[in-house]
């Protein structure tokens, strides 16, 4: 789960870049460290590679490529986004997989963050009002779901900016949330970012190729992390936006448009 703290520096080195995470995020710069050495060995080149790590700080290589949160996102860009985010999820042989820690910010606990802030929300106006009234009766007769699960190795964060385009291949950035996770969720939480829609819509689920199943789990999962969004942005500064004016109502109008499909 992406919020609005500011958890880390970067001060690259040459041909290196070192990661400090300054708030004291517990396990951030583990994770981090983990998720690098794990991919160097099932998945090279995706990522950074891992270099050094004093508890707090994870020294990496740096890779080329532009973010592309800013860029105008084409179908050539999507395509490469998701194939990189798919082999992230398949990269880990499920032995290996399995002993790797839960990602933090799972279903359970969006979920109970989710219904602790629509159950005590103060309506702004009509909509938010009304998109937080249809979420929580949504969560109070949400199904469990369907059974089963694929599993995946999550990154933890949907941020555009975390994808690096290089002109022909997408690469991957920012771990510190990751962890064991299932495809269904990953995919949700990429494409319900806020980063993939205030400039301009990036769909990406019909890229992943999912079977039927896989695409009403999404659905559900959007559906929660819609619910999220709304109340992250509600936290936005009109001093200090970190989005355009109107992300706020624009949100409030995505979570009653997934809450009816």
């Amino acid at each position: 789960m992406t919020d609005h703290r500011h958890t880390h520096e970067l001060v690259r080195d040459g041909d290196l870049i070192t990661k400090r995470y300054v708030d004291g995020k517990p396990g951030a710069a583990e994770r981090e460290w983990r998720a690098l050495t794990l991919l160097a060995e099932h998945a090279p080149a995706l990522a950074p590679e891992p270099v050094a790590f004093d508890g707090r700080s994870v020294t990496m290589t740096w890779i080329d490529g532009l973010p592309m949160r800013g860029m105008e996102v084409r179908a050539e860009h999507v395509a490469a986004m998701a194939e990189a985010r798919a082999r992230l999820h398949t990269a880990l042989p499920y032995a290996v997989l399995r002993d790797v820690p839960e990602r933090p910010w799972a279903d359970p606990v969006v979920t109970d963050w989710v219904r602790s802030r629509a159950t005590a929300w103060e309506p702004r106006g009509p909509l938010d009002g009304r998109a937080v009234e249809e979420g929580l009766r949504w969560l109070e007769s949400r199904s469990p779901g369907e059974p089963g699960t694929t599993p995946a190795f999550g990154a933890g964060d949907g941020n555009l900016a975390n994808f690096l385009w290089d002109g022909s291949r997408v690469r991957l950035v920012d771990f510190e949330d990751c962890g064991r996770s299932d495809v269904a969720y990953e995919v949700a939480e990429i494409a319900e970012h806020v980063s993939m829609w205030v400039d301009g819509e990036v769909e990406i689920v019909p890229a992943f190729g999912l079977s039927p199943r896989e695409e009403r789990r999404t659905l559900e999962h959007r559906r929660l992390h819609a619910l999220m969004w709304l109340f992250l942005l509600s936290h936005d500064s009109a001093d200090a936006p970190r989005n355009p004016p109107g992300t706020f109502e624009r949100q409030a109008e995505r979570v009653l448009a997934r809450l009816a499909a």
